[in-house]
């Protein structure tokens, strides 16, 4: 058997070194500004200044372009259209050579600049980071790059948490920066704080008066369209997301809420909405109000009982929630005296005759098993009684309305001294000292009698606290009593009120709840509690 023999073929030197050799390089230069650096125009300048010249300056360079993001982040490529410009060029074999001052300024996210960085490699474009003296055509291991870039990754986390801490520290002192790119209604004023503008200002109001008139999202959508109002974007048709989110903007009441949402991964970068993860901060009466607080809470109570409604279809629906529909205002209010269902309107086709009828949802879907005793309404039986109350309202029963939403509202307050809100307060701070003494009269030592008076004393105080938050949840649901009592004396009082015809819009306004007792009557609560029983003639 013969020997295994092993020769070794020489390297070519001109192969090896024809890259060496080569005259003509096509080098591109990347300069990024941070968006943590002050004078960054002035920074920017200098970069692409210093790269034009240091490319000029070499014989065997040709330039191929300078790309720069200016104030653009570099955690991530996806906003940099500079350099997915230059990706894309050498990708086409355009470029031979990228230079970069530092690792920093090429990404600031370690798996990126890896990815980019091998694959620049596989296209056998080399990247030399000057800052770090890193040239990747001659890089063996990528162990010193990941350990650098993990480095740059670190430090604009750091940076990313400075800046929203800092943010937060202002938010504390009611400082921060109002936004009016694409927000409708405000636009800043010679004296840099927001003002109101009118044309858009009366769109906001009619869709918040709309919104309380029964209109459904989608209604007030087509009005706006109708009318050719734009919106905050330029754009001629709207969604009801968007109307939806004015209606429920504090902005528009003049107030602000900050920290509504928050980052909570600075690599990923999408805001997440804060549901008590981070404080907010709240901010009344930070601007002028284009719409009264009265009107807007009132709206934000309307949003909360569409979205709360129980079905009116038990056969038809999966869940406990109804949908809201505004073609007909008595949808919502009309509810049957027997079983508490809702009424629904149905068309009866008798020997080609139509007729228009109101009847309880159970009875309709059910028969007798769940209403038996229910009635079917005429509708234009219905629509004269509601028209006739009314009527009786403007012919002086306005002061009984009032009395009796005077009297509702006196039922929650008790004239008692003793719970008062400054006499609850006045028991709460005595009880606070109290507790506060016998704390430092028990000492380390345990002392039975002392640890149950303690016991009892903190009971109390915890009662007492409920009652003051129940307080105050009453006098606000008080306050907007009065409002909606306000509003129809006013429309009950305007000057030639005549009620000649049935209006949606104004049972919208006017009425809370009818409720069918029979056949022949129906009684009629209006906005406020008021009653009264009206005659269907049929």
């Amino acid at each position: 058997m013969k020997s295994k023999v092993v020769r070794e073929i020489p390297a070519n030197p001109f192969l090896r070194d024809a890259r060496k050799l080569k005259k003509n390089l096509r080098v591109a230069a990347y300069c990024r500004v941070s968006t943590e650096e002050e004078e960054q125009q002035s920074s920017f300048e200098i970069q692409v200044e210093y790269y034009t010249n240091k490319i000029a300056s070499h014989d065997n360079w040709i330039l191929a372009g300078i790309f720069a993001d200016d104030g653009i982040s570099g955690v991530h490529v996806k906003n940099r259209t500079q350099f997915l410009e230059m990706i894309e060029l050498c990708k086409k074999k355009k470029i031979d050579l990228i230079l970069t001052k530092s690792i920093s300024r090429f990404a600031r996210n370690t798996l990126e600049c890896i990815q980019y960085v091998r694959m620049l490699k596989a296209l056998g474009i080399p990247v030399i980071f000057e800052k770090e003296g890193i040239n990747t055509a001659d890089m063996t291991s990528e162990m010193l790059l990941t350990c650098l870039s993990s480095f740059a990754q670190a430090e604009s986390e750091s940076i990313s948490l400075n800046v929203a801490r800092g943010k937060r520290m202002g938010y504390k002192q009611g400082k921060f920066s109002f936004r009016y790119t694409n927000f409708l209604g405000y636009r800043k004023g010679a004296d840099g704080q927001p003002e109101i503008v009118p044309a858009q200002a009366d769109a906001i109001q009619m869709m918040f008066q709309s919104y309380l008139n029964g209109d459904s999202l989608f209604k007030i959508k087509e009005a706006l369209e109708n009318k050719g109002i734009l919106t905050a974007t330029g754009k001629k048709e709207w969604t009801t997301q968007a109307i939806l989110r004015i209606l429920q903007n504090e902005k528009y009441m003049g107030d602000v809420l900050l920290q509504k949402t928050f980052t909570a991964n600075f690599l990923e970068g999408k805001p997440r909405k804060n549901n008590g993860e981070l404080p907010q901060y709240y901010i009344e009466n930070n601007h002028p109000a284009i719409v009264t607080r009265e009107v807007f809470h009132r709206v934000q109570e309307e949003i909360a009982r569409r979205k709360s409604k129980r079905p009116a279809s038990q056969k038809k629906s999966k869940t406990n929630r109804g949908k809201f529909t505004s073609q007909y205002a008595l949808s919502e209010r009309l509810v049957c005296g027997t079983c508490g269902c809702y009424y629904r309107r149905v068309t009866w086709n008798i020997h080609g005759r139509k007729q228009i009828v109101w009847r309880c949802i159970n009875r309709l879907e059910f028969g007798k098993r769940y209403c038996g005793n229910s009635p079917s309404i005429p509708e234009e039986a219905l629509h004269a009684a509601i028209v006739k109350s009314i009527q009786s309202l403007l012919d002086g029963r306005q002061e009984e309305l009032a009395s009796c939403l005077q009297e509702t509202i006196e039922n929650y307050w008790c004239d008692d001294a003793a719970t008062s809100p400054l006499a609850v307060q006045n028991k709460l701070d005595r009880l606070n000292r109290e507790f506060d003494r016998l704390l430092l009269l028990n000492g380390d030592e345990e002392n039975v009698f002392l640890e149950k008076k303690l016991q009892k004393i903190n009971n109390e105080i915890l009662s007492l606290k409920q009652e003051v938050k129940y307080t105050e949840r009453q006098n606000v649901q008080n306050r907007d009593k009065m409002d909606k009592l306000r509003e129809v004396m006013e429309l009950l009082s305007a000057e030639n009120m005549e009620i000649t015809e049935y209006s949606d819009v104004l049972v919208c306004r006017l009425i809370e709840q009818i409720t069918v007792l029979s056949k022949t009557e129906i009684r009629i609560r209006f906005v406020g509690g008021y009653e009264v029983e009206q005659k269907l003639l049929i």
